[in-house]
């Protein structure tokens, strides 16, 4: 796994943690690219990269690269993850997979034409108690699956003076709040449960229509400030959205998700109710997974190596009472992906994310998206 090598394209806050994991796991990253060449150079400079590129043909060009990271704004996924491909390079490329179901299909297919890994980076998998959840519903433990509910609140879209390129549709693509947070949601619990969404009925709100866009762009999570010279323009996408879900087996489901709650950073939890019991987790408290029963005590769970699921072992990375967090779900999420490149196992045998997960969630958006402007309950297609 060591001796492969890795390039990143775009160095914002994900592009930063994608850096962080690899060097974690002693993989060498080449050189970093960002949206200018200034900005590749200083990013560079600052991260302690050796390289900083030109533009992405530099990147491509470079033969020391085994693996792209696409850690872009949205609407570049497409091309450079099909262009890495096409130059024989594997990719991790950061969720959502591509602007429309269209794209990602084609993305697909070129997975399948080159034969490179293709993963999607659905990191929220990879906290060890939700693999320990996974482990247990899959071994019958709560029996069939009856209820998956939840939410995933953040609050850093809350003043209008916020602006992100999420919130132009050219870029980040028609739905905003349902693709940024609501696909992790989405692609855990179905992961989780092993239950695919087969309907759902939406409503999507927008409450902040106008947005300060500042003249130089911002990043990600930063604080809202009033620069001279920002313009009022309209937002896309939702501030809101409000899911109805059927899942597969029968089984039935309902997820809030808002990224303008005040006071919520982070707030996702889920939870599972079955015909034998209940779990519950929430990612601000990631080391405690809530066991319910009906004829028994409730149990908490603490993230012990010693007491987990053999299959959900392995991504406890540290013992017991030693919290795993955040940033471990990418080491962890990466070091799937490059072990399975390294070991030549077929695409078909991977047990990370796929490109096929990530049309999957690029599939159930756009129902949502419908369902929304409908307002019926709307069949999830292939």
């Amino acid at each position: 796994m060591e001796s492969l090598n890795a390039a990143i394209a775009g160095v914002g806050f994900v592009g930063r943690a994608h850096l962080e994991a690899l060097r974690r796991l002693g993989i060498h990253v080449a050189g970093v690219l960002g949206s200018t060449p200034d900005k590749s150079r200083s990013a560079a400079q600052t991260l302690g990269v050796a390289r900083g590129y030109v533009d992405f043909a530099e990147l491509l060009a470079d033969a020391s690269v085994d693996v792209v990271h696409v850690c872009t704004p949205n609407n570049l996924h497409l091309a450079m993850a099909s262009a890495a491909m096409r130059a024989g390079k594997h990719v991790i490329c950061e969720k959502p997979l591509a602007l429309t179901a269209q794209e990602s299909r084609e993305l697909v297919r070129i997975q399948q034409e080159t034969g490179r890994v293709c993963a999607l980076c659905f990191n929220l998998r990879y906290y060890p108690l939700c693999h320990e959840a996974r482990a247990r519903v899959l071994a019958g433990q709560i029996g069939q699956v009856r209820m998956v509910h939840g939410q995933f609140l953040q609050d850093w879209l809350f003043s209008p003076a916020v602006w992100s390129w999420r919130l132009d549709s050219s870029v980040g693509g028609a739905l905003r709040t349902v693709a940024d947070i609501g696909s992790h949601w989405l692609d855990l619990v179905e992961w989780l449960s092993g239950l695919r969404v087969t309907e759902v009925c939406a409503d999507l709100t927008t409450f902040i229509p106008k947005r300060l866009k500042p003249a130089g762009g911002a990043e990600t999570f930063s604080a809202g400030v009033r620069e001279d010279g920002a313009q009022e323009v309209p937002a896309a996408g939702e501030d809101y959205a409000a899911l109805l879900l059927a899942f597969s087996n029968g089984a039935r489901g309902s997820v809030t998700l808002s990224q303008v709650c005040a006071g919520r950073k982070n707030h996702l939890w889920w939870e599972l109710n079955g015909s034998e019991g209940s779990m519950w987790w929430n990612a601000e408290d990631p080391n405690r997974l809530w066991i319910g029963h009906h004829d028994a005590p409730n149990q908490v769970l603490i993230k012990s190596p010693g007491l987990m699921q053999a299959d959900a072992r392995r991504y406890a990375a540290y013992p017991a009472g030693h919290a795993e967090g955040y940033p471990d779900t990418f080491v962890r999420l990466f070091q799937d992906v490059y072990e399975h490149i390294g070991s030549g196992a077929p695409y078909s045998s991977a047990t990370f994310p796929t490109v096929a997960d990530g049309h999957r969630q690029m599939v159930l958006c756009e129902a949502i998206g419908e369902s929304a402007r409908l307002r019926q309950w709307l069949r999830v297609g292939a």
